[in-house]
């Protein structure tokens, strides 16, 4: 499982950076890679999705390590 965590923190952080380059410039990398709203976008965009909700355990997970 903490290999699943590590690869959905990593999308997780791609997904930071990418809505950090729309807050800054507007400038969107997925849509300017792979299309705007096209069918691989829209994977990108789930799969990050996905993988910040994988990476809320990881904060269950530290709340653990402090009760034991």
């Amino acid at each position: 499982m903490e290999t699943l965590q590590k690869v959905a923190l990593v999308f997780t952080i791609i997904g930071a950076v990418n809505w950090g380059l729309i807050g800054l410039f507007e400038f969107d990398l997925v849509a300017a890679i792979f299309g705007e709203l096209t069918l691989m976008s829209r994977i990108i965009y789930t799969i990050v999705g996905v993988c910040g909700l994988i990476n809320i355990g990881l904060l269950f997970t530290h709340l653990q390590d402090h009760t034991k």
